[in-house]
């Protein structure tokens, strides 16, 4: 079968994963000596997801990408591209563990992307070009993190974790990526993670001035090349550290259109695609895509047809400004029903005990040892033996 020019491309399937624990916000509020609207209200967010330690972006990766495969040719996926700033080797991708949990076939590249939050973007472009070369194709694109910030330091009750999975094929079900973006690229020091730390390094308000002035730069690529309107726009998706910044952006974006929008207004609008983001703090390269999830899943009237704008950031920086058509009957293929399940049955954490697997590091002595097992998903870290990770299918 030939490429066509006309060739719809996209999401053919979604789904998320979060972890099974989570700390509300109030709790850190009252431990930190701090009045809990500052998270709830400043931040906007009120939950944050805490990974066990028996849980890593490979099995959250895992655990997304599963369900997706029921009832899937598997000989048809071709490409694994993990987008990832948590990565866990120096050489080996992330992906090619979860290649194995998945029983992928061997007849498939994997490769893990980096470039902070947008590395699954940039996974989901290279599919959409994969695809359009083979279009009998499939391709699985992963983002997938843990987001750690130093105790009690500003951008600790950011903190969170997740990983969504997208098949990528020709005549998705779900969305149609449209060819245009805007695209935007500067050498910026406003987060970043040396190879040393575990933790991350971020310059808040300056990283928010460079998202906010990376969305007009990526807005006016994307409009030209398009010829759309901010009115060619049905609903708007944001890369999310915290989901207050989405309501920045969108009031910046409709100013540079000649909009005024309350803030009342802009949050109506986007309120739809914050709410899992909300509860379950920054997961770095999927935030953008947890965000699509929710909308998806929560939007109370059909999506089927409409355009969405999806913006996508990474610090040091790199950003794109794209948008999709959502297709009709989209709903039958969606996974909403898991999803509110996943995150209504989580389990509290106390303070203690959120301090306690913060401060518990993984051994580097290359000696054999074994995890306990904690409320994962479908796969978990076992141990680790002579430097060697080693993970397991939960029965």
């Amino acid at each position: 079968m030939l490429p066509s020019m006309e060739m719809k491309i996209g999401i053919d399937a979604i789904g998320f994963y979060s972890s099974r624990y989570f700390l509300d916000l109030k709790t850190l509020a009252e431990a930190r000596g701090t009045d809990y609207n500052k998270f709830y209200v400043g931040l906007g967010q009120e939950k944050m997801a805490i990974p066990p330690p028996d849980e890593d972006i490979v099995t959250m990766a895992a655990s997304a990408a599963l369900p997706l495969l029921e009832g899937e040719d598997l000989a048809r996926i071709e490409l694994l591209l993990f987008g990832t700033e948590s990565g866990i080797d120096q050489s080996k991708a992330a992906g090619v563990f979860v290649h194995g949990l998945l029983n992928l076939p061997k007849r498939c590249r994997v490769v893990e992307i980096k470039e902070a939050c947008y590395g699954a973007t940039a996974g989901l472009q290279m599919a959409i070009a994969m695809v359009q070369r083979n279009p009998e194709a499939k391709a699985l694109v992963i983002g997938a993190d843990i987001a750690r910030y130093d105790l009690a330091s500003p951008g600790e009750p950011t903190q969170g974790c997740g990983a969504v999975a997208m098949l990528i094929s020709a005549n998705p079900r779900i969305m149609v990526i449209e060819p245009e973006a805007g695209l935007f690229t500067d050498d910026v020091m406003d987060f970043w993670r040396p190879n040393y730390r575990d933790q991350a390094v971020v310059d808040g308000k300056y990283s928010t001035r460079v998202y906010l002035s990376a969305l007009l730069e990526t807005w006016k690529q994307y409009a030209e090349t398009s010829r759309r309107t901010y009115h060619d726009i049905d609903r708007f998706c944001y890369h999310l550290p915290f989901t207050k910044i989405a309501i920045k952006a969108q009031e910046r974006l409709a100013k540079a259109n000649g909009i005024d929008l309350s803030e009342d207004a802009v949050e109506a609008l986007l309120a739809d695609g914050l709410r899992y983001n909300r509860i379950t703090g920054n997961s770095y390269t999927a935030s953008l895509y947890v965000g699509l999830n929710s909308l998806l899943d929560l939007a109370p009237d059909d999506l089927g047809g409409k355009r969405i704008g999806l913006y996508s950031y990474g610090s040091g920086c790199v950003a794109e400004y794209f948008s999709g058509i959502i297709q009709p009957g989209y709903r039958r293929h969606i996974r909403t029903a898991a999803h509110r399940a996943l995150l209504e049955s989580r389990t509290e954490l106390t303070f203690q005990q959120y301090e306690d697997i913060f401060n518990l590091r993984f051994p580097t002595d290359g000696e054999e040892h074994k995890f306990a097992q904690y409320r994962t998903g479908p796969f978990r870290l076992a141990g680790v033996n002579q430097h060697k990770r080693i993970y397991e299918r939960v029965s």
